[in-house]
């Protein structure tokens, strides 16, 4: 029977529905795998069910000569810890899960917008430290979403998500940076990426990771933003430069931030997290049952699909 690793535990309904297909090993450690590790695995399975963190990097492919392992099937839409030009050149596929991510991914953003916007994060540690002495008229004022400008860098599917929400349920005008125009069902206007910092109320970045997304958003496009705007980053950590973030940020270069990624996660720098106008959320984009339960029947399909001979839905190499 075809011998599957899955890397890291996953809903009970989605392991139920992998071993239906295949003979599964799943992983017990809740860390990424290790090079060896990821070696290893070339060698021993038919197939591999990797996520995040997982860096199935050119070094991992480099000894893997017609290695048994066929196919990655990524459980998330981001793959750039896959190298997958390494991977196809060694005879390996690989399958991301787009789609059922789209709409809860977008959720954490305006939940994101929210917090940093209105101080919802420093006005709970308030509460929560007994030093509230009640309302007042002046107390804790932030930005009013409404009618506001958001400037989205990356118009994929979930740019796309969060754009409607902004526009249709806030009625804000909408930025967007992208390498091509899109058709869309709402205004919007395609704007250079320090333009859009420089218009933008809220930036919110959608943009796929790596090599050429990395430190996107640096020290100009962030001295490009008003004073009073916020940055929301629930694409790719690195695609941030923290120190330049930090700097502007303590600065006053920017108003706040709120980041659900980070560019070494889990690390994240106390500069950061000793920031009153910085809210931080430990990479909860997908984390919804329903959601992350969608991801796994995707990846799984992936693989089931692939191994009966058929085209896997979500072929990125």
């Amino acid at each position: 029977m075809t011998r599957v690793l899955i890397t890291r535990r996953l809903p009970d309904t989605v392991l139920q529905e992998a071993e239906k297909h295949f003979e599964i090993e799943l992983r017990d450690e809740a860390a990424p795998l290790k090079l060896g590790q990821m070696r290893g695995a070339l060698a021993l399975y038919d197939g591999i069910l990797p996520t995040l963190g997982d860096l199935f990097s050119a070094e991992a492919f480099a000894e893997a000569e017609n290695p048994r392992c066929k196919i990655l099937a990524n459980f998330g839409v981001g793959y750039n810890h896959i190298d997958a030009e390494a991977a196809r050149a060694v005879g390996i596929a690989v399958t991301n899960t787009p789609g059922a991510v789209t709409d809860a991914t977008a959720d954490v953003a305006m939940t994101l917008m929210l917090m940093s916007a209105r101080r919802a994060g420093e006005g709970e540690r308030l509460v929560r430290s007994g030093r509230w002495t009640g309302w007042q008229p002046t107390q804790m004022l932030g930005l009013h979403l409404s009618g506001k400008t958001v400037g989205i860098l990356g118009m994929g599917r979930i740019g796309q998500a969060i754009a409607r929400r902004c526009h249709f349920g806030f009625g804000m005008d909408v930025l967007y940076a992208n390498r091509s125009v899109k058709e869309l069902d709402f205004p919007a206007e395609k704007l250079s990426p320090l333009a859009l910092a420089a218009r933008a109320d809220v930036v919110v970045i959608a943009m796929p990771g790596g090599s050429e997304t990395h430190h996107f958003v640096g020290t100009e496009f962030l001295r490009a933003m008003q004073g009073h705007a916020h940055l929301v980053n629930i694409a790719r950590g690195n695609i941030v430069d923290e120190a330049a973030l930090i700097r502007v940020l303590d600065e006053g270069g920017i108003a706040g931030a709120g980041l659900d990624v980070y560019e070494h996660e889990p690390e994240v720098p106390e500069a950061l997290r000793a920031m009153e106008n910085v809210v931080l959320l430990p990479h909860l984009g997908t984390a919804a049952l329903e959601v992350r339960e969608a991801m796994g029947y995707m990846a799984v399909e992936n693989l089931r699909a692939f191994f009966a001979g058929e085209a896997p839905p979500n072929l990125v190499n």
